[in-house]
């Protein structure tokens, strides 16, 4: 009997170990690949030490050095503290086998963009890793979600998880995208639409033309973003993009074994009847740029629009909030959101440093420059954008704008180096997360496209890109 299924239910079920409870909704999972970092690892490998454990699969790991390592030009004086830990990454990825991208590394950069561009996700993989964002995976029809500490150790030491399988939701973008909106503003509006948490305990299936249109760099900023609103999981079925763009990587397959494997990628679909527990529609032509005004990314609205009033709010609990961030981010409500004044500008993160978003952001900025007193840094994903970038003549673009042109890493996403923003600064920001304190203490983000970041960064306020270019 057909039993008709997601596509998350195929790869939970396909890399199923055991099922450890009746109705399978705890399970053994095994995980084809993990990429570990030196701030979510240390504490992992120290217990493997302790109980003198090995990693049961070294080559299904790399270590890549991006949270703390400084950005400017030489990776000159990294503070103490950040260099004990990748010291102690350098000396743990040594011990245990396990193949290390550090500071000096060619292929450096953050590891949701090493990952995928040197074709170590593929359709149809498990891969978990110590860092929320691996959702970014599901781009290419692969399950990626976030694990803990004492999961870190499980894995390397077993290459398996203790997984308790998630509801699905299926979202459906209809329709094209209007001139001047990106697939940042998809995902932001996804998030403001149904909430912080409104897919907590699901794995999101992106679907639509809407979806099909999208490269697969735009793909990899839906996915990423994904787990703002709650989900463990975000998928999109393999299609020939995904191809084309794997096959161009450094690492994936060759030759009959590439023919065999490509043919089983593009198979991967959830059933014509699968029925998912949840949907959401999106209709493309009625989104826009999306900016936030507050403390959590759901906190966003059009750019053409205005601060809300905490008294228009109903609900006790979410008055409090807008409230709360509206202090913190000291905005009065009714205030238009492009006559905020910024004093920052950043371009980068696992969500938007990709060569794509980099050459989205230097056609807003070819030929103009920042506003005056406006502090603006752009930092590649990694260290083969960062190149590839220059080859274009992008840095040039960036540098003549006004802007810092930085080496890779995380950098002011989570203010793990000495990329920080001041205590009351305002920053446009093309990051995933817009917490207090997130980007320095006291800092205050605004979470937006590199598009218009960079129309932002020009207008030295809150900016629509559509009317600086004339996308319309």
């Amino acid at each position: 009997m057909h039993r008709a299924r997601t596509l998350y239910d195929k790869l939970v079920d396909r890399h199923t170990v055991r099922k450890l409870d009746e109705h399978a909704q705890q399970v053994l999972l095994y995980v084809d690949r993990t990429v570990l970092n030196e701030y979510t690892s240390p504490q992992a490998f120290t217990a493997l030490r302790i109980a003198e454990r090995p990693v049961w699969r070294p080559a299904a790991a790399l270590g890549v050095v991006d949270h703390v390592n400084p950005t400017v030009v030489g990776r000159i004086a990294i503070p103490e503290d950040a260099a004990k830990q990748t010291s102690y990454f350098a000396e743990n990825c040594r011990d245990f086998g396990i193949e290390i991208f550090d500071m000096k590394h060619a292929m450096q950069g953050i590891e949701h963009v090493v990952m995928p561009e040197i074709g170590l996700v593929l359709p149809g993989m498990v891969i978990a890793a110590g860092d929320s964002h691996t959702t970014t995976y599901g781009a290419f029809g692969a399950l990626g979600f976030g694990i803990g500490t004492s999961d870190i150790e499980h894995y390397l030491a077993t290459q398996t998880l203790i997984y308790k399988r998630l509801g699905s939701m299926r979202v459906t973008l209809d329709g094209d995208l209007p001139p001047g909106v990106r697939s940042k503003d998809v995902v932001m509006a996804l998030i403001e639409s149904i909430g912080a948490s409104g897919a907590t305990g699901y794995a999101i299936e992106f679907q639509g033309g809407g979806i099909r249109a999208l490269s697969i760099e735009a793909r990899m900023t839906l996915c990423n973003m994904a787990v703002e609103c709650g989900a463990r999981g975000a998928l999109i079925a393999p299609d020939e993009k995904v191809m084309t763009y794997l096959s161009k990587t450094v690492r994936a397959p060759r030759d009959e074994l590439w023919r065999l494997a490509s043919e089983r990628w593009l198979s991967l679909q959830s059933d014509c009847d699968a029925i998912f527990d949840r949907e959401v529609i999106l209709a493309a032509k009625e989104i826009a740029p999306m900016v936030t005004w507050g403390t959590s990314p759901d906190q966003a609205v059009k750019i053409t629009e205005c601060v809300p009033d905490p008294r228009m709010q109903a609900d006790p609990v979410r008055r409090h909030a807008i409230e709360r961030a509206l202090a913190y981010m000291d905005l009065r409500p009714g205030q238009p959101v492009n006559t905020i004044q910024i004093q920052a500008a950043f371009i980068g993160s696992c969500t938007n440093s990709r060569i794509e978003d980099l050459r989205d952001a230097a056609r807003v900025l070819d030929g103009r420059h920042i506003a005056s007193g406006v502090r603006a840094i752009v930092v590649p994903g990694s260290m083969s954008v960062r190149r590839q970038a220059e080859a274009e003549g992008l840095d040039r673009i960036f540098t003549s704008a006004g802007f810092e042109w930085r080496q890779s890493g995380c950098s002011m996403c989570l203010a793990m180096n000495d990329d920080v923003l001041a205590r009351a600064e305002r920053c446009a920001s093309s990051t995933n997360r817009n917490f207090e304190d997130r980007q320095g203490a006291g800092g205050r983000t605004h979470l937006m496209s590199p598009a218009m970041v960079a129309a932002s960064a020009v207008a030295g306020r809150l900016a629509d890109v559509r009317q600086l270019v004339g996308e319309r």
